[in-house]
């Protein structure tokens, strides 16, 4: 693939998946990572919803707020920065705007009252937004 033809260059939505590109254990690595990305995904997701859960307001405040927090969360990260964003960020927004997601998620966590969890989803957020961000800027092997 072409640097002219790469999705993370010019914007376009990939073909096939990350992982389609690879052979081997390179393959197989590309796969694992995929699949802790998506698990990363869905446990933001849910740490928001939570967070918004357990503030100290009335239930009927507290479940539209996690709903519009979620829902925001969700279309966003969808138009953005998924695989197949319809509006795909540059690299370096896709990054930062990876970060700052996961980086409410981890607050969320820690304000939750579990902050050794919150350290190691942080850690693995970074390193797995690292990874995807290396697969996808690279050509394949």
């Amino acid at each position: 693939m072409s640097k002219k033809e790469h999705p993370s260059t010019n914007g376009a939505v990939p073909a096939e998946a990350e992982w389609a590109r690879y052979a081997g254990p390179a393959r197989t690595l590309v796969l694992l990572n995929a699949l802790l990305a998506l698990t990363l995904e869905l446990t933001m997701f849910a740490l928001v919803v939570w967070w918004f859960l357990a503030l100290d307001l009335t239930l009927w405040a507290r479940v539209p707020l996690a709903v519009a927090a979620f829902t925001a969360f969700a279309t966003l990260w969808g138009l953005l920065v998924s695989p197949k964003a319809r509006y795909p960020l540059p690299t370096l927004w896709t990054v930062v705007f990876k970060l700052a997601a996961y980086g409410c998620s981890t607050l969320a966590l820690w304000d939750l009252g579990y902050p050794v969890a919150a350290i190691v989803f942080a850690v693995l957020a970074a390193a797995n937004t690292a990874a995807v961000t290396y697969v996808r800027t690279r050509p394949a092997v």
